[in-house]
């Protein structure tokens, strides 16, 4: 017979010892006050892949706790380096994390940066910083890119699975066009489109998916490069306001799953009876890029 453990698998044994899954936090009473009522971010860390981040921005507020870059060199190896002056090459990442840290301000921001000064960067880059945030076992990843690449399907079916058991919730924007793009369209991340309704605790569920949440992201005030801010529109912008939630929820409460955390965004969700509005943003003046793997959202 093979040694016990200590722990025995879900699937080989039964769930007979009700201590073991007990849980820290009750879902059976969720409305806003207590999902996140109080929460200010403190005790989470959210990973912003994207073109950096700019440490000294107003807007970050001096939340930036770390940074790093993700290169892929001439051998095809991907490698990732300390990046200790917390620099954002286009603005986008600083944009994305400004408006976490506006709706948390006590969340910690680390910045894996994967994306160029064109607002472009290879597939294999941007896998392998998710792949670091999640081995960092940050709680939240704002991924405001994606990847239209078939190839790298598999791969980032993978992190996204190992992020889920992780307990890493992955925020993910939609591609401003609609084709298929990933990891935004994977069941176990949380995907946001854009609306127009300038408030950024109003969001909306979508229960016929691959898009779930809509978030602002119509004529967004924003952090840009050089301690600047801009007016600006995008389901990039539309998808850290959906973090900023998770970010608040998981402050509050912590130790919830990322399919907890989804349920409690579609139990507290704005979407009033009757017709749903046309949330889906139209982007004409956003800042997009595209690549054969990678592009902004």
């Amino acid at each position: 017979m093979p040694p016990e453990e200590e722990e025995p698998l879900a699937w080989s044994e039964p769930f007979a010892v009700a201590a073991r899954l007990a849980r820290q936090s009750s879902l059976r009473t969720v409305d806003r006050n207590w999902a996140w009522g109080g929460a200010t971010g403190k005790g989470v860390t959210v990973a912003i892949i994207d073109s950096g981040v700019e440490g000294t921005h107003p807007m970050v507020r001096g939340r930036l706790i770390e940074s790093v870059a993700v290169r892929v060199t001439e051998e095809s190896d991907v490698v990732v380096e300390p990046e200790p002056d917390g620099t954002d090459l286009f603005g986008h990442g600083t944009a994305c994390a400004g408006i976490i840290v506006g709706m948390a301000p006590e969340v910690e921001i680390v910045s894996v940066r994967v994306l160029g000064a064109d607002l472009k960067g290879k597939g294999a880059a941007f896998a392998a910083g998710l792949e670091w945030a999640i081995e960092r076992g940050v709680q939240v990843a704002n991924l405001s890119l994606s990847s239209k690449s078939e190839s790298l399907f598999p791969i980032f079916h993978e992190l996204a699975d190992d992020a889920y058991f992780r307990n890493t919730v992955l925020v993910s924007a939609a591609n401003n066009v609609p084709v298929p793009s990933y990891p935004s369209l994977f069941a176990s991340v949380i995907s946001v489109a854009a609306h127009a309704e300038p408030d950024p605790m109003r969001f909306y569920y979508n229960p016929s998916p691959p898009v779930e949440f809509g978030g602002w992201g119509v004529d967004v005030p924003i952090a840009w490069k050089d301690g600047t801010q801009i007016v600006a529109t995008g389901n990039s912008f539309a998808a850290p306001h959906i973090a900023g939630l998770v970010t608040l929820i998981v402050s509050k409460h912590p130790g919830l799953t990322p399919f907890e955390v989804k349920t409690i965004l579609t139990a507290t969700a704005d979407n009033p009876i009757g017709p749903q509005p046309s949330d889906v943003a139209s982007p004409p003046r956003k800042p997009t890029a595209d690549s054969p793997s990678t592009s902004t959202a």
